[in-house]
């Protein structure tokens, strides 16, 4: 079965900067997207990033252009979300996911498999 398990999420002050790693094990298809998504406090989740698997393509939330980056390792199965210059708005659970089969990567709906979540808080 595909397991997703994330990793780096931890306490940083505003404008520090945060690496989220995500593996992905039991994989038996290639995925065609993996994704980056968080949800806040009191919120719905949403979405963050995506990285095509074969070519790379990336695509952000507007709000997030310019200060995250999202990068994969095909060789570990491994996705990366590159996060500086922080907020405290920027404090979620955040999540990775794969996409089996083509639809909207901007939506949770895109995605066939979920990771449980690191927690990441900014303080100001």
């Amino acid at each position: 079965q595909v397991q997703l398990v994330e990793s780096g999420g931890g306490l940083v002050q505003a404008g520090g900067s945060l690496r989220l790693s995500c593996t992905a094990s039991g994989l038996t298809f290639r995925p065609k997207t993996m994704g980056w998504f968080r949800q806040a406090p009191g919120k719905q989740r949403e979405f963050a990033a995506h990285i095509g698997w074969s070519d790379e393509r990336t695509y952000y939330a507007d709000s997030l252009k310019g200060r995250f980056t999202i990068s994969r390792d095909n060789a570990k199965n491994t996705v990366y979300l590159q996060m500086d210059s922080l907020k405290p708005e920027d404090t979620a659970v955040y999540y990775c996911a794969v996409a089996r089969r083509f639809g909207d990567y901007t939506t949770e709906q895109g995605y066939s498999y979920w990771g449980q979540g690191t927690q990441v808080t900014v303080s100001s």
